[in-house]
C-alpha cells in the first residue's frame, strides 16, 4: 500500500471526476492521500474534502506565491481549520524565489513563513514547507526558527548537502514526478543518499506527472510510478519502498 503525501485534489481539473480519481488510487493500492492548501479557500476546501472521503486527509497554510492572501486575521482563521480532526499539517508553506524576484517581497515571504511555523508549534503541527530557488533562505529558516518542529521539503529540488543538513534537522525529503524525468539533475543522487527513514512520496497533483504521463493531469494513482522509480534507483523492491515510505507518512502525519 502507497500514501500520496502531498496532492491538490481540489482544484479545479479535479471538478468532473474526483470520485473516479479517488477510486483509481484506491485500485492502485493508494492508500491514504494528503491534500494541501495554498490560500485561506483552498485550505476551507481540502478540509471539507477530509471530511467527505475517509481515505483523504489535509493540510492548511497559505502558499508564498498567494502571500496576498495573508492578513493580521489568517493564522488565527488556520489555526480554527488546524483544530479540526483530520487536519494533520500546517502547509503548504515557505519559500519560492522562481516568480518572485523583488527583495522586499521575498521579505514578506520570509515573515508570512516564520508566523506559520510558529502556528504548527502552537498547533503541534507538522510541516510541509515548499521551497523553489530559495533553498539557502528556507535552510536558514528552518534552522532558526524550525526547532521543535517537524516537517517535509516537498518536491525536494536543492543539493545533497543540502538535503543533508535537513536530515539533521531530523525533517524528511518529498519526492515527486521529477524523479522520473530525464533532467532530473542532481535528485537521483540524493534520493539514493536518502535514509530510509527520511524520505516520503508524493505527487503533487494536479501538477509534475510522472513518466509514462508527463504532460498529462497527475492523480494519486501515479504516485506509484514514483515509487518505482525510487526502487529502482535505491535498488530495492517496490514492496520495501511501499512499506517504509507509507510508515514513514504515518509517523509524520501521525494517520494510521
Amino acid at each position: 500500500m502507497f500514501i500520496d503525501t502531498h496532492c491538490h485534489l481540489e482544484d479545479e481539473n479535479f471538478s468532473e471526476d474526483r470520485a473516479e480519481v479517488l477510486e483509481r488510487a484506491k485500485s492502485a493500492g493508494v492508500e491514504k492521500i494528503i491534500n494541501f492548501g495554498s490560500t485561506f479557500q483552498s485550505s476551507v476546501a481540502v478540509s471539507e474534502l477530509a471530511k467527505n472521503f475517509s481515505e483523504l486527509y489535509a493540510g492548511v497554510g497559505i502558499h508564498p506565491e498567494e502571500i496576498d492572501d495573508f492578513d493580521e486575521k489568517t493564522c488565527a482563521r488556520l489555526a480554527a481549520l488546524a483544530a479540526e480532526k483530520k487536519i494533520v499539517a500546517v502547509g503548504e508553506i515557505g519559500l519560492d524565489y522562481h516568480w518572485e524576484k523583488d527583495s522586499e517581497r521575498r521579505l514578506i515571504q520570509q515573515k508570512i513563513f516564520i508566523e506559520q511555523l510558529d502556528l504548527a508549534r502552537q498547533m503541534k503541527l507538522p510541516v510541509c514547507v515548499h521551497d523553489r530557488e530559495a533553498h539557502g533562505d528556507t535552510l536558514k529558516i528552518l534552522q532558526a526558527e524550525g526547532k521543535n518542529l517537524r516537517g517535509v521539503l516537498h518536491c525536494y529540488s536543492g543539493s545533497l548537502e543540502t538535503a543533508r543538513e535537513v536530515w539533521k534537522l531530523g525533517w524528511f525529503i518529498g519526492v515527486d514526478g521529477p524523479l522520473t524525468f530525464k533532467n532530473s539533475a542532481k535528485l537521483p543522487e540524493v534520493v539514493k543518499a536518502a535514509p530510509r527513514d527520511m524520505i516520503l512520496i508524493e505527487t503533487d497533483a494536479p501538477y509534475l506527472a510522472p513518466v509514462p504521463y508527463r504532460g498529462k493531469r497527475n492523480e494519486p494513482a501515479y504516485v506509484v510510478e514514483v515509487a518505482k522509480k525510487l526502487a529502482e534507483l535505491r535498488g530495492e523492491t517496490l514492496e520495501e519502498v511501499a512499506a517504509y515510505t507509507t510508515a514513514n507518512a504515518k509517523n509524520l502525519y501521525e494517520i494510521f
